[in-house]
């Protein structure tokens, strides 16, 4: 499964991105999907879970009633709504792809300035 995320950028404090993790596997559906992110000289870390028929969400306490997951099975997507966002949410955001194996896609950056 090839995934590939969009939506980064730079934003205030405050404000909003949605980030898009589209894939081009028809069996995209069939995964539960992670969003995950790493700030410079961090570790990666969970941000947000969507099982594969998008009836379940897991968010990591920092992010829960900021950050909302939905998914598009159809269009084989599943997008992040950041909403208030934090200098501290500053960090490269990657999707994952779960069934039995792991996929990541490549990351896109998101910049909070203060």
């Amino acid at each position: 499964v090839q995934l590939v995320e969009s939506g980064g950028g730079l934003v205030q404090a405050g404000g909003s991105l949605r980030l898009s993790c589209a894939a081009s596997d028809p069996t995209f559906s069939s995964y539960s999907i992670g969003w995950f992110r790493q700030a410079p000289g961090k570790e990666r870390e969970f941000v947000v879970f969507i099982g594969w028929r998008g009836m379940t969400t897991n968010y990591a306490d920092s992010v829960k009633d900021r950050f909302t997951i939905s998914r598009d099975n159809a269009k084989n997507t599943v997008y992040l709504q950041m909403n208030s966002l934090k200098p501290e949410d500053t960090a490269v955001y990657y999707c994952n792809a779960r069934r039995i194996n792991d996929y990541w896609g490549q990351g896109t950056q998101v910049t909070v300035s203060s």
